[in-house]
């Protein structure tokens, strides 16, 4: 495991490299945490695939441990960019075959990277609670969204594709899709995971939805983490 700066938008955001022994370049994972979290969630399972061969990349987002300063301004536009940035290191890496790259996203990082599919070639994504947000001021400051009065109420809302960005996105992806809902979710409803779900279906070449037992939505128990890093690890073994 090695640390890497990522550079974007003039300044850097710290990742963490986890490299497999190959001479061949091979798959790459890489994990896009939540909004409020950090990369060091993944680092587990991002273990756990790369001892299985892949190289995995984790990072932290604008917004969060070193760059916690810029938490009360930074957009969901910055932090899109945040994950093609780190997309291109990874691609760009010796060890990597560019066209077997996937992308896990965890509720905001979710969202992110079914919006990055539409900004690079990824061959597989798989989303824990993926999250939903209303397409106007994709430049305004992430914080105040989750303040919206209007957000819970969207987030019940049956929508199609067309009527949502990610959901667009999700609509015209055609690689393998995992999605995991966790039971208890207060915080993502089961409409959202049920539109994602409607939207990837149809192009995408699999489609796998499984539902945590108990969980709430960030996974608070040690238990429903395993959980989550063992559905992960038994799909990304599948493809």
């Amino acid at each position: 495991m090695i640390d890497v700066a990522i550079a974007v938008d003039r300044q850097h955001i710290h990742g963490k490299l986890l490299l497999r022994e190959a001479t061949e370049r091979g798959p790459a994972m890489l994990f896009v945490h939540g909004w409020g979290g950090t990369q060091r969630r993944n680092l587990g399972i991002g273990r756990q695939l790369s001892a299985r061969g892949l190289v995995c990349l984790t990072f932290n987002l604008r917004g969060h441990a070193r760059t916690r300063k810029q938490r009360d301004t930074v957009t969901r536009a910055q932090n899109l960019a945040d994950v093609v940035a780190a997309y291109d290191v990874l691609a760009s890496r010796a060890e990597v075959d560019p066209a077997r790259i996937g992308v896990v996203g965890s509720s905001y990082g979710g969202y992110l990277a079914t919006l990055a599919t539409t900004e690079r070639k990824i061959r597989c994504l798989a989303l824990h609670a993926p999250a939903l947000y209303m397409d106007d001021d994709f430049d305004r400051p992430k914080r105040e969204l989750n303040l919206d009065p209007k957000l819970g109420a969207y987030r019940r809302r049956r929508l199609p594709p067309s009527a949502n960005r990610a959901l667009d996105a999700a609509s015209r992806f055609e690689g393998d899709v995992l999605i995991v809902e966790s039971e208890h979710d207060t915080v993502i409803p089961h409409q959202v995971i049920a539109n994602y779900v409607r939207a990837f279906e149809s192009p995408a070449a699999s489609l796998r939805h499984e539902t945590l037992a108990g969980a709430d939505h960030g996974l608070s128990r040690e238990v429903w983490r395993r959980a989550w890093g063992a559905v992960l690890v038994d799909w990304v073994a599948k493809h």
